[in-house]
């Protein structure tokens, strides 16, 4: 595992359980949400996208983007 592996392994985790925090997440789905925080941040930091090169599959599924949760006002 490289330098920007284990980084991306990190804030994907501390991601996931802000986001499990705040609800937005439930411990039941985790998996199918930790694999596509991961790889999309591993695609920000290094510019390719981990696994299989594509989130066509992903984005097919229905696999929830930020932009579709409402602003909460803090």
């Amino acid at each position: 595992m490289d330098k920007y592996q284990k980084q991306a392994l990190q804030v994907a985790k501390e991601v996931v359980i802000k986001f499990i925090e705040v609800g937005r997440i439930s411990p039941n789905n985790f998996g199918q949400n930790f694999d596509v925080i991961y790889k999309d941040i591993m695609r920000t930091v290094t510019g390719v996208t981990a696994g299989d090169g594509s989130r066509e599959a992903e984005l097919a599924e229905g696999v929830e983007d930020e932009a579709d949760f409402p602003e909460q006002d803090d």
